[in-house]
């Protein structure tokens, strides 16, 4: 981000800071309740004017901003998928008594939902000390999304990708994030913006907005653009991943806007979608 900002004439500096997210290593993120544990630290560095932009995994953010913030750039989309990096000639499908790791209810609703037999444990911390846990702990895989390991140049010889696994919403995804009022920087970060990959993401985050769910729901997402069309696919499941609801939808590229709110419908108003966004809603209320 900084060498391509540096490229189009604005030299920039880096300010390092910790999140609650990054601090608090020993909650899973779901139990932490509270929006943006990634976040907030750097909204309020970018409201207190002690930075000019920040730099987001585009999952980690919430779908409502404070008001005084707007995305101003989504970079050009990397891998969306999750893969399992596990022990050399672990397979899942095989062995009924495995362990495998993640900090994610996503993964591990949909996880479970393919093999129930299976023990799940939580597991927090930056990339690095997530695969240093792994080479030390009895797991026979741990999840991660594979576009943060090809970041870091961190991708190991045994992974598998999971390609029945879907994504979080925006997940592989970058976002530059400014104030709305510093029209300057909201260009310059405007320059890097990639469209169709915005088009995508913009879907994936609304059928999340219009669900009201977060890192507290395991709420499932991905936008997929073919010639002049925009694929969707979008999953609610329970935390033991015995139930779920699903919903695909297509429509034309012009018209975008609407899907992600007509998948998010389609979901609220069945049966099940309604019993299971109801049981973490009141499961909210209780923590």
């Amino acid at each position: 981000m900084k060498a391509s900002l540096e490229k189009h004439g604005f030299p920039c500096k880096l300010i390092p800071l910790k999140t609650l997210g990054d601090i608090n290593l020993v909650e899973p993120l779901y139990a932490m309740g509270v929006q943006g544990v990634f976040t907030k630290e750097l909204d309020s560095a970018l409201l207190s004017k002690q930075a000019d932009l920040a730099v987001h995994s585009l999952k980690d953010v919430p779908t409502i901003l404070p008001i005084e913030l707007a995305i101003a750039a989504v970079m050009k989309r990397a891998s969306y998928e999750d893969i399992l990096i596990h022990k050399p000639d672990f397979d899942p499908s095989k062995t009924d008594n495995a362990i495998v790791a993640t900090s994610s209810i996503r993964r591990k609703s949909q996880w479970l939902k393919r093999f129930p037999k299976h023990a799940m444990v939580n597991v927090r911390g930056n990339v690095e000390t997530r695969l240093r846990k792994f080479k030390e702990e009895n797991w026979d895989g741990i999840i991660f999304a594979k576009a943060g390991l090809d970041r870091l140049n961190l991708l190991p010889i045994d992974y598998t990708i999971l390609d029945w696994m879907l994504p979080a919403p925006a997940q592989g995804a970058i976002a530059v994030v400014c104030r709305k009022d510093d029209e300057k920087v909201f260009q310059a970060c405007r320059l890097l913006n990639h469209e169709l990959t915005e088009i995508r993401i913009k879907v994936e985050r609304d059928f999340l907005y219009h669900l009201e769910g977060g890192c507290s729901v395991p709420i499932s997402a991905l936008a997929t653009i073919h010639n002049d069309k925009v694929v969707f696919m979008g999953l609610v499941s329970s935390l033991d991943g015995e139930r779920e609801v699903k919903t695909e939808k297509t429509g034309l590229l012009g018209e975008w806007k609407k899907i992600g709110l007509e998948a998010a419908k389609e979901i609220r108003q069945s049966e099940e979608g309604k019993k299971i966004l109801d049981e973490f809603r009141k499961l909210k209320r209780t923590n």
